[in-house]
């Protein structure tokens, strides 16, 4: 990896609770440790928990994100959604958009975009999710879907230099199953000239066993990390291989 610096998005997805909060303790030491030149940890906590880890992690250099807003950063009357600006509000740096697992529940690319660009305007930098499903990868259409999903998504987005894309195959999430490294390059570069200046994080079934096959991909900018991330002593150790 010959990038200034690695990302690291922690996404707990529907996990945690506030007994959890002194478990990063350890992830707070373990990051003051290291030059912060050489990476962004930021961690997707689910919102309940955005305000009271936003305040913790405060002295650190560990940044917080939501897991996905509402389209429209306007109060409203949407019972049980948050928007941006809320989710600014309670300490959040970053949002996470176009996860597939929002995806298979109905979200379109056009609503994708209406987030993103809600999202900016609240003043949030966005991780922006596209990937293939297993059928679309059989009938070769993986450059078609993800050129669609980037083409939709950033439609009228003018300035992309507070997007990160992260590359997760639907297929690879959860399952232990990932694209071989030459795979996941060529579908890196493919996006990154679809989307000049842009950096790509890979996501789906990152863990401490297969980070090391994973931090030899040249042009990956980070690793979009979901169960593995919810252990701290995992988390750490993923970060610690990829420097090693």
């Amino acid at each position: 990896m010959t990038n200034k610096y690695i990302y690291f998005v922690a996404n707990w997805k529907m996990f945690g609770n506030l007994r959890m909060i002194d478990s990063l303790n350890k992830v707070i030491s373990f990051v003051k440790k290291l030059k912060r030149n050489r990476f962004r940890l930021i961690y997707c906590p689910p919102n309940t928990l955005i305000s009271t880890l936003s305040k913790k992690l405060k002295p650190s250099p560990i940044l917080i994100g939501g897991q996905n807003c509402h389209e429209s950063n306007n109060y409203g009357a949407n019972t049980g959604q948050v928007n941006s600006n809320m989710l600014k509000d309670a300490g959040a740096k970053f949002v996470i958009l176009g996860h597939s697992e929002n995806r298979q529940l109905g979200e379109s690319d056009r609503l994708v975009n209406l987030k993103i660009r809600s999202s900016i305007k609240s003043g949030l930098k966005i991780i922006f999710c596209i990937g293939e499903s297993l059928s679309q990868k059989k009938k070769r259409v993986t450059k078609k879907i993800l050129t669609q999903q980037i083409t939709q998504g950033l439609k009228g987005i003018k300035n992309k230099k507070h997007i990160l894309i992260a590359y997760e195959p639907i297929w690879a999430i959860g399952s232990g199953l990932i694209p071989t490294n030459p795979e996941i390059s060529e579908i890196i570069e493919f996006i990154k000239k679809k989307v000049k200046g842009s950096k790509v994080l890979y996501g789906g079934s990152v863990n401490t066993k297969n980070i090391n096959v994973l931090k030899k991909i040249n042009n990956v900018d980070g690793f979009l990390i979901g169960g593995a991330s919810q252990n701290p002593n995992n988390l750490i150790d993923i970060i610690k291989k990829t420097f090693n």
